[in-house]
């Protein structure tokens, strides 16, 4: 039996160590079944019927179809939010368990709450900016302004004998308001309640001044007649409402403020699987069934990739703990 060659010998060798070197990752592949092969688990730290609520269920519906797996939204609340984004810090990164979230939990909490459960960059991996919704800058239909420029000069000329409402200490409501009045060199007094329902009741009735509420509570008053709508602020007129101008463009340059809608997952979420979570979700919050429902409750599609969203939650957290910090704002 003839000898074999050097160059049989060596290409023998080669196949070898190819297949040692490619068997344990065949074995790791074979035992990781592929993404997502059960229903995924779409925690919403917020009561059920709220704004966060409707945008997760309609966009869990959408990412159902698109991933051929069931999306279960899971509504733990408490805390301002606080109780379901640390649960979900403390899930496994394996994409199952999804946190649906706004501005509260990620961007104003960890700067009201020395004690939170968790690190809003430390525990999340961030992977997609869903929503935006902008607030209405409204005023008792009495007061003789109609114009954010108009309402700053008429303040400034009556200091401290106007109030603005908020649905709470610490509420981006209340950050809103304190901002705005900061910023343009007003003195107004903070009355605060507890939501917004009871807080346009009086600010149509005139026993309070200025209030920012949802496009959606707040036009219906507006087009009623029974407040004054002012300005939207967003960055860009809304679409929900075209006919108001930004608070920006009416009188207080640089403004902006919107409550953000985002999915975060556990920390350490591994990049395909962000990305393909990303798409998922970017996706829905684009079809038209998922842009009418969000319009309902005020909202507006965003985009953008994973980074992009983390950089904004971070300028976002930085803006708003500078206002906490030098309006001296607590939940006390």
């Amino acid at each position: 039996m003839p000898f074999p060659s050097p160059f049989r010998a060596r290409r023998r060798a080669a196949m070898a160590l190819a297949c040692g070197l490619l068997w344990p990752v065949l074995a790791v592949q074979a035992q990781t079944p592929a993404w997502p092969s059960k229903s995924l688990r779409l925690v919403v730290p917020f009561p059920a019927g709220g704004a966060t609520d409707v945008v997760a269920r309609v966009v869990a519906q959408n990412v159902a179809v698109a991933l051929g797996q069931s999306v279960v939204v899971d509504n733990r609340t408490g805390a301002g939010g606080t109780i379901g984004a640390a649960e979900v810090a403390k899930a496994p990164a394996d994409g199952y368990t999804l946190l649906l979230t706004t501005t509260s939990t990620h961007a104003i909490s960890p700067h009201l709450m020395p004690r939170l459960a968790y690190d809003p960059v430390r525990d999340f991996t961030p992977i997609a900016h869903l929503a935006d919704a902008p607030n209405v800058l409204l005023v008792t239909a009495g007061l003789p302004v109609k114009s954010v420029a108009e309402l700053i000069s008429y303040a400034k000329a009556h200091p401290r004998q106007l109030n603005y409402a908020s649905s709470g200490n610490g509420t981006i409501v209340h950050l809103n308001g304190a901002e705005f009045a900061a910023r343009a060199g007003m003195e107004l007094t903070h009355v605060p309640y507890k939501g917004t329902g009871q807080s346009i009741t009086d600010l149509a009735a005139g026993q309070v001044h200025v209030l920012f509420d949802s496009i959606v509570t707040a036009m219906p008053q507006a087009r009623a007649g029974r407040v004054r709508a002012l300005a939207v602020t967003s960055g860009q007129r809304s679409p929900l409402a075209p006919e108001l101008p930004t608070v920006a463009e009416s009188g207080l340059p640089g403004f902006t403020a919107v409550t953000w809608f985002g999915l975060y997952g556990p920390a350490r979420l591994p990049a395909p699987l962000v990305a393909r979570i990303h798409q998922a979700f970017a996706q829905a919050v684009q079809a038209p069934a998922v842009v009418q429902a969000m319009a309902q409750v005020g909202a507006v599609p965003a985009s953008g990739s994973p980074a992009a969203f983390a950089a904004m939650v971070a300028a976002d957290s930085q803006r708003w703990a500078q206002v906490i910090r030098e309006q001296k704002i607590s939940l006390e």
